[in-house]
């Protein structure tokens, strides 16, 4: 019989805060965290914005100054956040078998500060200036790495790289672990700090992104007829997981319970998504079986969502190909609509959310959807957050590749 997992801990570093009830308000309020790049010299890019973290990590108490420097900006957003989770959990590791803990936290990416960093030393400076710290930095193992290191964990330690659906998959993986007794304790999610120079060049070269450079935080704009593309954006969110009966020993407070997880392909062209959304429909159901529910019993759905003119259509159409008449009665919404694309971050800030959602009973919006998409005819919570007891939640994440994750939580 398959264990019972719950989630104890949050922790979130986004455009819209970094502490999770500022993040949160926020959110709920609907506002959004898009805004000029300032993180490098954007004069000669058409694509000028995206969702920039502020970041201060001296202040994070991540790691003192030396060794701040031999972490990449996207494995200190990965234990900013982890650290938040812990601490919100109210685990003490020092108190817990090592060997029955474990980390998962996957990025899309990884280190790609580092790269372009490095690379810039070899082409003007040369071989010898190139730091010994470099292929510990960009890998996309670091950031789980280094959580296990700072808490003693010493059970299943990996990471992810399914592009987007890079935390949606870490994170059903270490409830697998705990499902299937291999550990106790997981610290799972993705973190991803790809706006860079050559991060942003990549997507805006491959038309990826909104040009809709006049009015940036209207940018983002899932499923409305006039969307143009995603919004890059950086940042991470982590989740404590726990067995249910090691979570209620110890006087836990639970958000959720992660009831099930679904993962599948598209097996077709390396960027779009299928276009009637097989594949993603395929991970929801999937996810669906795991929990051992019916569709009928899911609420509400944390989309994909990103903007882009095919991936809402392919969402939109696998939604209903797996709920049927009960797609309409669904809400569904898209925090990409804030925050923009967080690449492999998303599924783990969205995983936050849902907890949340299910924790306080507010569904978060859908900003900017002015005028749907006919293609797109649920119920995407337009404008404004809701106040609804929700039961049952799905978070959908989609990447690249064809890589597709959902994970459904409930109310305990």
């Amino acid at each position: 019989m398959k264990r019972r997992a719950v989630v104890t801990g949050v922790g979130v570093v986004t455009s819209l805060g970094r502490q999770v009830e500022t993040f949160w308000d926020r959110i709920v309020r609907g506002e959004s965290g898009v805004g000029p790049i300032t993180l490098f010299d954007v004069s000669g890019y058409r694509v000028q914005f995206g969702g920039q973290v502020n970041w201060e990590p001296e202040n994070e108490g991540i790691a003192n100054p030396k060794d701040l420097k031999r972490l990449d900006r996207f494995t200190q957003f990965a234990l900013a956040s982890a650290k938040d989770a812990v601490t919100d959990s109210g685990l003490d590791f020092a108190n817990e078998d090592p060997f029955r803990c474990g980390v998962v936290i996957g990025s899309g990416i990884g280190g790609l500060w580092e790269f372009e960093v490095q690379e810039e030393r070899l082409l003007h400076k040369g071989i010898d200036k190139v730091s010994p710290f470099t292929i510990p930095k960009l890998m996309v193992n670091s950031a789980s790495g280094h959580v296990s290191s700072l808490y003693g964990i010493k059970g299943p330690n990996f990471a992810v790289a399914t592009a987007c659906a890079s935390a949606a998959n870490s994170i059903g993986s270490a409830l697998r672990a705990i499902q299937y007794g291999d550990a106790d304790v997981m610290v799972a999610g993705g973190s991803e700090a790809a706006l860079t120079p050559i991060g942003l060049a990549g997507f805006q070269n491959m038309r990826a992104l909104s040009f809709r450079g006049d009015s940036p935080q209207q940018a983002s704009r899932p499923f409305d007829i006039d969307r143009d593309g995603f919004v890059l954006a950086e940042g991470a969110g982590v989740v404590v997981i726990e067995e249910l009966e090691h979570a209620r020993s110890r006087g836990a407070r639970i958000y959720a319970e992660l009831k099930g997880y679904g993962a599948s392909g598209d097996a077709g062209h390396i960027t779009q998504p299928d276009d009637e959304g097989r594949g993603a429909g395929r991970a929801m159901a999937m996810a669906l079986q795991d929990a051992g529910l019916g569709p009928e019993a899911v609420q509400y759905i944390n989309a994909h969502g990103t903007s882009t003119p095919l991936g809402d259509v392919a969402e939109t159409r696998a939604v209903k190909r797996v709920f049927g008449e009960h797609a309409k009665r669904l809400a569904v919404s898209s925090t990409k609509s804030q925050l923009g694309h967080t690449l492999g971050a998303s599924g783990g800030i969205e995983l936050v959310i849902c907890a949340l959602t299910l924790a306080r009973g507010v569904i978060t919006p859908t900003i900017n959807l002015d005028t749907p998409d006919p293609e797109c005819d649920l119920d995407y919570v337009p404008k404004a957050a809701r106040d609804a007891k929700v039961d049952v939640v799905m978070s959908n994440s989609f990447g690249f590749g064809g890589h597709n994750g959902s994970l459904v939580l409930a109310r305990v």
